[in-house]
């Protein structure tokens, strides 16, 4: 395929950072500063020089760097830009986790830092900058990977690219999809690209759901920064998806593809209006019941059988929110967590996929795909999301977030307690988020936080106030340490 490891040196690798125009504001760089390598990926010539200054700044000074790129008149959208596409050109996006978080997590950071104060608002983007370069660091130390230029003799008109795409996805071929990936880029639009895309994000169950997460979350910061940085972070993504160990999964029946090829299948026998139902309470209870006790075809088999009694996806979606959490709640670790990540991120895919026969593949897998986040991580017994109770009286928000460092089901309950009597969850939130980007340290504490705070409006209203109290078994509490960078971030700043 068209991306080769190299063995440049930390301070001459390219990270691949996308700036939305606006040169005249980022000061210039010497000639020897911009030399570009032939043999890997460029990005648009107006963000070329930030990413490099993401790519070949020490990460003792990056920081303090940036903060001064910014009081020159950097934009935010800028960094945010330069930090994606760094990520995409020196980070190897396989295994579709680990140290390739630092890309994963780039639109949590974002969606962290919309839902920030304005004092604390670039926060959330120094914390993924400093990530970035400690994964950049592994990368190096792992084989300095680096994104390749594709091969232009390759790449198919934009009338062939949707064909070959599909034919590369299909065959697992990472030549031809890397080829028909930057045909699509060039001629596509981006509705277009993400329907392609999403279904063969959800196809398969390895890497514990971040597949479907690199598929959601690139789409929205794309979104962000603007399309025309779309060929890099696509070539990337379309690596990713074809990650796979041992024989060729076309050519073979892995239990990873086992659900996907019944799943595409089932979609086929439910009714034509399966989105116009109505919301039982009863139909959720009945999916969280074989959530917690069936095998993934019986989940899959549940949601054919609901929707053709005319209940409302809305009332399966609940039930897949409330087992993700419950597991959490179970059993909290990175098996359980991202059986909360994946979901927020299939339920956004089948919110804005065009495609009606996506839509409904992604909710099987969803359904089919939670039942092996269970048996993968041993979760079988513990507390129900549908059955705890509250503490007697009403905390504070204060007593909530202490609780959370020494006890977590307790602080479920006094959770529960709180959005029971105030009505009011956006205090709980805004405590949340804030604790986060002062005292979170790893990128699941973002992707975490910005998943469930997003969710919490997804799911049903009488069920919102036990899914948010759920959230505590991954929150931070505020007995713990301000980390680091939240005093070096606001020193740089000034």
């Amino acid at each position: 395929m068209n991306f080769h490891p190299s063995r440049r040196h930390l301070l001459q690798t390219g990270a691949a950072a996308g700036a939305l125009g606006f040169l005249s504001k980022i000061p210039l760089l010497g000639v020897e500063e911009v030399k570009l390598d032939p043999d890997q990926v460029q990005f648009r010539p107006e963000i070329e020089p930030l990413i490099r200054l993401l790519e070949e700044t020490p990460r003792e000074r990056l920081l303090e760097e940036v903060a001064g790129r910014i009081k020159t008149g950097t934009t935010y959208r800028e960094i945010l830009s330069a930090l994606l596409l760094a990520g995409v050109r020196n980070i190897q996006p396989r295994p579709v986790g680990f140290k390739f978080h630092a890309v994963l997590v780039v639109n949590s950071a974002h969606l962290a830092s919309l839902n920030s104060p304005d004092s604390d608002r670039w926060l959330p983007i120094f914390w993924a900058l400093d990530y970035f370069k400690s994964s950049q660091a592994r990368d190096i130390q792992e084989g300095d990977w680096t994104m390749a230029s594709v091969r232009e003799s390759e790449v198919p008109s934009s009338a062939k690219a949707r064909q070959l795409f599909a034919e590369g996805m299909d065959h697992w071929d990472e030549e031809k999809v890397d080829a028909a990936t930057a045909g699509l880029a060039r001629a596509a639009g981006a509705q277009e690209v993400f329907d392609l895309f999403v279904k063969y994000g959800a196809r398969d169950f390895r890497d514990i759901g971040h597949k479907a997460i690199y598929v959601a979350n690139s789409w929205r910061t794309l979104q962000a920064i603007g399309w025309k940085h779309s060929e890099p972070v696509l070539r990337s993504l379309g690596y990713a998806l074809l990650q796979h160990t041992g024989s060729n999964p076309a050519e073979s029946s892995h239990e990873a593809d086992l659900p996907g090829r019944l799943n595409d299948k089932l979609q086929k026998d439910i009714r034509g209006d399966w989105q116009r139902g109505e919301v039982k309470k009863e139909a959720t209870t009945e999916m969280l019941a074989v959530l917690r006790n069936g095998t993934w075809e019986d989940a899959s088999r549940k949601v054919v059988e609901l929707l053709n009694k005319k209940v409302s996806p809305q009332s399966l979606w609940d039930g897949l929110f409330q087992h993700a959490s419950e597991m959490l709640m179970r059993k909290p670790g990175i098996i359980s967590l991202h059986a909360s990540t994946t979901t927020n991120a299939l339920h956004y895919a089948h919110q804005n996929t065009f495609n009606d026969e996506t839509r409904k593949f992604l909710l099987l897998q969803n359904a089919a795909f939670l039942t092996m986040f269970r048996d993968r991580g041993g979760i079988k017994e513990g507390v129900a999301i549908d059955q705890f109770e509250p503490v007697e009286g009403v905390p504070n928000i204060e007593d909530i977030f202490a609780e959370i460092t020494g006890n977590k089901e307790t602080a479920a309950k006094k959770a529960l307690a709180y959005l029971k009597s105030t009505k009011d969850p956006k205090p709980f939130m805004r405590e949340a988020q804030r604790l986060i980007y002062l005292k979170g340290t790893g990128s699941h504490d973002y992707k975490f936080s910005s998943a469930v705070l997003e969710d919490y409006h997804n799911i049903s209203p009488q069920m919102r106030d036990r899914f948010l109290a759920a959230s505590v078994f991954w929150l931070q509490g505020s007995g713990k340490k301000d980390t680091n960078l939240v005093a070096r971030t606001r020193a740089a700043m000034g």
